[in-house]
């Protein structure tokens, strides 16, 4: 019998920070690897303990049984990530981030479709579920954190971005209600290196006083 998954607030501490970066890494196949080298996760851990940014502990959320981290997702709103900046990032990665660099300016296009949240927009940024737990219902039970975020915020549309080849994800957000609004570029026209846009509209809730 499977052992039960509760949810819980990432911790800014570093094996979460490691966790993190793993999960992460996952939902993006692999590309914060390819940015950041061999050690990516130690650096993505790193920035991930700072506040205020994409990758920061304070936007996750983790799927966890008494075992082990199974799943991740973290989002923001528009106003939040309109604030954020790579100085986290870039000041973790160190000499690597010379190499981020050159990966960010080679897929501009992609960054560039991916890093548009507009105004009213919440923006799960990643979701991931290690690949011996799939199919458990834990990939919703991390949407539903993250769409009760976005309304708790005051967000009109819930929006994320999955991979084109991704047919798994696409069938969960089919089946939460997300359509297909726009596709990014393909890298260099080649097939498969691209994503499409989902999003779910929202009749949010007043947000909390005292709370953005």
């Amino acid at each position: 019998m499977a052992e039960a998954v509760s949810l819980r607030p990432a911790a800014p501490q570093t094996d979460d920070g490691l966790a993190y970066a793993r999960l992460l890494n996952e939902a993006a196949a692999g590309m914060y690897r390819m940015k950041l080298g061999r050690r990516y996760d130690r650096v993505i851990a790193e920035a991930y303990l700072e506040p205020a940014h994409d990758h920061s502990f304070q936007y996750a959320v983790f799927a966890a049984d008494e075992r082990a981290i199974v799943g991740m997702a973290t989002g923001y709103s528009a106003a939040d990530h309109a604030t954020s900046t790579d100085d986290a990032l870039i000041k973790a990665a160190g000499w690597r981030a010379y190499r981020m660099g050159a990966h960010v300016r080679v897929m501009s296009r992609l960054f560039d479709f991916m890093g548009s949240v507009p105004d009213g927009d919440f923006y799960v940024h990643a979701l991931a579920v290690n690949s011996a737990e799939r199919s458990r219902g834990i990939g919703s039970q991390l949407l539903d954190r993250m769409e009760a975020e976005a309304r708790r915020v005051g967000s009109r549309r819930l929006v994320l971005d999955v991979a084109a080849t991704n047919k798994g994800g696409r069938r969960l957000y089919d089946r939460r209600g997300m359509v297909a609004e726009a596709e990014s570029p393909r890298w260099f026209g080649l097939p498969n290196t691209n994503v499409i846009r989902m999003v779910l509209p929202l009749d949010p809730v007043r947000p909390a006083p005292g709370r953005s």
